[in-house]
């Protein structure tokens, strides 16, 4: 049982990703309240709100290809 490292490799390009929408998911939330009479206000912040579930998803399914990489995909016998 040894490590997938095309695998691995996919993992860390999706840590990548999972981080960037970390830090621009609060930043353009942020955004959102700072400017709250302007008239973008609400579609600015359901942005940051989609962004913010992205970056959930894709951190579960960053340790999702992390564990398959590393122990392996279960086969059905």
């Amino acid at each position: 049982m040894g490590t997938d490292k095309q695998l691995l490799v996919k993992g860390m390009k999706f840590i990548g990703y999972t981080v960037t929408l970390m830090f621009l998911a609060p930043f353009v939330i942020y955004q959102a309240f700072k400017n709250q009479e302007h008239a973008a206000y609400v579609p600015v912040l359901i942005i940051g709100l989609i962004l913010a579930l992205a970056a959930i998803a894709m951190g579960f399914y960053t340790i999702k290809v992390f564990m398959d990489a590393l122990f392996g995909k279960k086969t059905k016998d």
